[in-house]
């Protein structure tokens, strides 16, 4: 059997990056040793980390996750369909499509009592954040919709859970809205890297996703945006995903990492499975690049071994869903997700203690602190 070898120059290349991006720390206690956050990644670098021998990559990024991440930890979230179906967008991904002859069909928004009942299960069930996803392109006209939307948040958040949702494109009144109601995070992923997009959506445009998310961030709200792989697209173009989301403003609290479920019906309906090496490849990449963001084993989890997902576990990865189902596409159940993180000596992450998070709410308090005292009327004085 012929063994592929790297160039000596791509891996000293490769080698070199990964050494000044991030050295292994000595103990988790080092904060010292964090190296600073970088927003000005060229693509060239991203894919000299991407390129790098797999168990080399592996290593590398598993050192990177035990300087910024208790490696002991798994955040569980569970993820509910509150509006199925009936989507304008032509996702070519996506089941939820009204212009696809898919098994799904269009269903109103749910009401407010079966949400809390699904948040109060997930909780019971050790899930921390509860995240809730509509199928719209946008919250245009739908103003009954989001005010249910908004009491929603406000009571799963009033369970002492995280909130997110997704919801399609938010202007920044909206966003602020939501901040208000107590949301945590917003997930609107990027999907691919900006040239590969226009393949696999035509209705919503990369630089409209970019503006939600601004939108999002300028709320103070934990933005959570990912990818999906498995669309058609080529290494380069999951090196762009990263690279993209590594130069925002801020990094994405949280990078899902989904693997396509080929739904009958769609466009993708015959794509090839994503293999294990692609999705562990991409994780630890994201985990070197994003030393701080949470990394979300996401769609398509359970078609991996348990094997293959201690990999990606190794590799940097620490949060999933779990549950019943996801939006359209199966999900782990709790129970067997539990048992599998026993075997591997994991345990779940509190609520609000990510780091990204933290900040998030203390900002918040601070601010309706000074708000709080701005209002307050003085005391007369007594002569």
């Amino acid at each position: 059997m012929r063994l592929l070898r790297v160039p000596r120059l791509a891996r000293s290349h490769a080698t070199a990056v990964l050494s000044a991006a991030h050295a292994p720390s000595p103990s988790l206690s080092a904060a010292a040793a964090k190296p600073a956050i970088r927003h000005d990644w060229q693509r060239s670098e991203v894919q000299a980390v991407y390129d790098t021998p797999l168990m080399e990559l592996v290593y590398r990024a598993a050192s990177v996750h035990r300087m910024w991440h208790d490696p002991s930890k798994v955040q569980l979230c569970t993820l509910m369909n509150i509006k199925t179906g009936g989507c304008s967008e032509d996702c070519a991904y996506c089941s939820q499509s009204s212009r696809y002859d898919t098994a799904t069909k269009a269903q109103r928004l749910v009401e407010l009592e079966p949400v809390l009942a699904e948040a109060r299960k997930a909780k019971a069930n050790g899930s921390t954040r509860f995240c809730m996803g509509a199928a719209w392109r946008d919250l245009a006209g739908r103003k009954s919709g989001f005010e249910r939307i908004l009491r929603m948040v406000r009571e799963v958040r009033g369970m002492g859970m995280e909130v997110c949702t997704t919801l399609g494109m938010l202007s920044a009144d909206q966003a602020r809205q939501l901040k208000e109601a107590g949301l945590t995070a917003y997930n609107h992923n990027l999907d691919t890297s900006r040239e590969f997009y226009p393949s696999v959506i035509s209705t919503r445009t990369y630089d409209e996703r970019l503006q939600t998310l601004a939108n999002v961030r300028e709320a103070g709200i934990n933005v959570c945006s990912g990818g999906i792989l498995g669309l058609g697209e080529q290494e380069e173009d999951r090196v762009g995903l990263i690279t993209e989301v590594a130069n925002l403003p801020e990094h994405p609290e949280s990078f899902p990492v989904n693997a396509l479920v080929p739904i009958p019906g769609t466009p993708l309906e015959a794509n090839k499975p994503t293999t294990a090496p692609d999705m562990l490849r991409t994780i630890a990449t994201a985990r070197i690049i994003l030393p701080r963001t949470i990394i979300r084993l996401a769609a398509g989890r359970q078609t991996f071994s348990e094997t293959e997902q201690a990999m990606c576990f190794m590799a940097g990865a620490n949060a999933v869903f779990t549950g019943e189902k996801m939006l359209t596409t199966p999900c782990s159940g709790w129970d067997e997700d539990k048992a599998m993180f026993d075997r591997w000596g994991l345990e779940g992450m509190e609520s609000f203690t990510q780091e990204q998070v933290l900040e998030k709410e203390r900002a918040k308090e601070q601010s309706l602190s000074q708000e709080s005292q701005a209002t307050a009327q003085p005391e007369p004085v007594v002569a």
